[in-house]
């Protein structure tokens, strides 16, 4: 997997201070995408122990809320394996850090994936242009929704974050 960014200390990505791992490799390609850089999975440079480092030791501050997922998507097909390990050591050394992930696939979609329980937060669907919104928290536009993980499986309907 290849990376664009680390950032910490963010703000906008997810309820809370945040770190934000910014992923290589998109499929979706949505128009006026804010990070149209992050698409081809071979842009950034390689995901590796020192960025691992890098990225446990930003979540790990006591001050940080949690980490947030984001690209490019995580869940293209290039990222999962490795997103999904990251994302069940982060559940396992630090479970009271959240778990944020933005994917332009529908929750419906990737529901099935074995790691979607230990997330927090997913915002899905693809970005819009004719339906963006600068007023909304958290998305880009209007058909994306902001998911309670843990209350849409218990319910068995998609739950959106209060």
């Amino acid at each position: 997997m290849n990376y664009h960014n680390i950032t910490v200390d963010d703000m906008l990505n997810g309820d809370g201070l945040r770190t934000v791992l910014w992923v290589s490799g998109c499929d979706h390609h949505c128009r006026n995408c804010q990070n149209p850089q992050t698409w081809p999975v071979e842009s950034g440079i390689p995901f590796d122990e020192k960025a691992k480092a890098e990225l446990f030791e930003a979540i790990g501050r006591d001050y940080m809320n949690g980490v947030t997922f984001s690209g490019g998507d995580p869940l293209h097909c290039a990222n999962r394996e490795t997103v999904g390990q990251l994302i069940q050591e982060i559940r396992e050394t630090m479970p009271e850090k959240t778990i944020w992930l933005y994917t332009g696939s529908l929750f419906e979609e990737i529901r099935h994936l074995p790691f979607i329980p230990m997330i927090d937060v997913i915002v899905d669907g693809p970005y819009i242009e004719a339906l963006r919104d600068v007023q909304l928290h958290w998305k880009g536009s209007s058909n994306q929704r902001v998911i309670n993980v843990k209350k849409t499986l218990e319910q068995g309907r998609v739950i959106l974050w209060a």
